[in-house]
């Protein structure tokens, strides 16, 4: 388990050094039947991760409509500051495997004349600052996870520590109860011994005992008897 979390710690950090360059390039789109020129980049990531931000990201641009079959559609669009009434900016994304392409364009005759070649250059920032928003969004996610990872190594580290400051005063304690066990051990032998010996000499002192009270005895009969002949 230990040697998992290891690898899946250093995984995170290995995926964590890429870096990512956001390239814009002019291409068409249909739009209403016509083929339109805008601008479009690539993103690392399918079309589910990129779509929440894609949308939030056109919601600060402009009046968001969502369908179900066309292009997303931004009214009232906001370039540097400056709101568009009429201007419209049409958006796309779709999925390529593993990457997410993503397109903004304009139709030129639904802008007021000076305004078209404007907005033209507007999309074609918005798609590069989407691109490095969402580009730093995944870098910066990625960077949280290091950092958890981080975070969690450091927790089984001092975990780590931890336990080996308590199994050493543990075994500095067991060590002391070893010694103690010990002497109280070659105690009770010497105990032992010593209680064996008092033992042999209890029995030999309740022998020598015994006899003199049996001498004792024999007297008083002796004794006893020298009195019944007393007439």
């Amino acid at each position: 388990m230990r040697n998992k979390f290891y690898a899946g710690a250093l995984l995170l950090l290995s995926t964590a050094a890429w870096s990512q360059t956001v390239t814009v390039k002019k291409q068409n789109e249909k739009i209403k039947g016509e083929s339109v020129e805008g601008a479009s980049t690539e993103l690392a990531g399918k079309l589910s991760d990129v779509n929440s931000q894609w949308t939030k990201f056109l919601k600060e641009v402009g009046r968001v409509k969502l369908f179900s079959s066309d292009p997303l559609l931004v009214t009232e669009p906001n370039f540097n500051g400056t709101v568009y009434p009429k201007g419209i900016v049409y958006a796309y994304i779709f999925e390529n495997g593993n990457q997410t392409r993503v397109w903004l364009g304009i139709l030129p005759r639904e802008w007021d004349e000076g305004e078209g070649a404007i907005a033209a250059r507007e999309v074609e920032k918005l798609v590069y600052q989407f691109g490095i928003r969402y580009n730093r969004d995944q870098v910066q996610g990625q960077i949280n996870e290091t950092q958890e990872a981080v975070d969690a190594v450091a927790r089984q580290m001092q975990r780590l520590v931890n336990q080996n400051k308590e199994m050493t005063i543990r075994l500095v304690n067991n060590e002391k109860e070893r010694i103690q066990l010990q002497k109280s051990a070659e105690n009770n032998k010497l105990e032992s011994e010593a209680l064996k010996i008092k033992l042999e000499k209890n029995k030999k002192a309740q022998d020598s005992l015994a006899n003199a009270a049996d001498q004792i005895r024999k007297v008083k009969e002796t004794h006893q008897e020298r009195l019944r002949r007393i007439n």
